[in-house]
């Protein structure tokens, strides 16, 4: 005669009467779960949602760099760069970068009071602008703290470009244990120090495959941009 386990019992191996072992309930399943979306959120680096998206124009984030008292962003794009108030969201000045009749900006940075910002673009040519007063300044030979052209050579940036060729500076980000990585289509990967993907950004928005996004840590947040331009905000966990 064959043993008939109880309702709510399975038997292991051999229908051994012995080895019967209950059934896990819904609240150990749906506990299990829990634990399991909880551990993972743990690993990830960023807190989802976003903090706050900034729509600062319709052209591609090249390149973003936090001002020193942290309360503005200089946003290279496609179309010159863009000064926006990092609390409001609102666009403080847009800069009208041309190079060789290329307006598209690589690269952008703050001076150490965040009075002037330098924009460059594909041969490392650069302007410098005050964020005050949204004018463009001259005469460079003034500004002591403007990198040479030998440092805009190391960053790819100089005589003979393609205007064709891409010159993202930001495809690399790291804080603490975690590198952001760009990927294809503006795809971000955050990975740990072992090398393991911790967690995927993705933009569905993003139309141009060969669009890396720029990767950017704070002391408190994470920040990159999209093709479409969106400055997307996200704080750390």
């Amino acid at each position: 005669m064959h043993h008939i386990p109880a309702p709510g019992y399975f038997v292991s191996g051999g229908h051994d009467p012995k080895k019967t072992q209950p059934l896990p309930t819904m609240r150990t399943i749906i506990s299990l779960a829990a634990s399991l979306l909880a551990s993972a959120l743990s690993a990830q680096a960023l807190l989802e949602p976003p903090d706050k998206t900034v729509k600062v124009s319709k052209e591609k984030v090249n390149c973003i760099h936090i001002s020193p008292r942290g309360d503005q962003a200089i946003v290279g794009t496609s179309d010159g760069a863009d000064l926006i108030d990092i609390n409001t969201g609102k666009l403080v000045h847009h800069f009208k970068f041309m190079e060789d009749q290329q307006s598209e900006v690589w690269h952008a940075q703050f001076n150490d009071n965040g009075e002037w910002v330098m924009l460059a673009g594909f041969t490392g040519k650069r302007q410098v602008w005050n964020t005050a007063t949204g004018k463009m300044e001259d005469e460079l030979g003034k500004v002591k703290w403007l990198p040479n052209s030998l440092k805009m050579k190391e960053l790819g940036l100089k005589v003979g470009n393609n205007t064709f060729d891409r010159h993202y500076q930001q495809e690399l980000g790291q804080h603490g244990d975690f590198t952001a990585k760009a990927d294809k289509s503006g795809t971000v990967v955050i990975i740990d120090k072992a090398g393991a993907e911790v967690q995927r950004l993705m933009f569905p928005n993003n139309k141009d495959v060969h669009f890396r996004a720029p990767c950017v840590f704070t002391d408190t947040q994470f920040i990159t941009g999209t093709d479409d331009g969106r400055v997307i905000f996200y704080n750390l966990r």
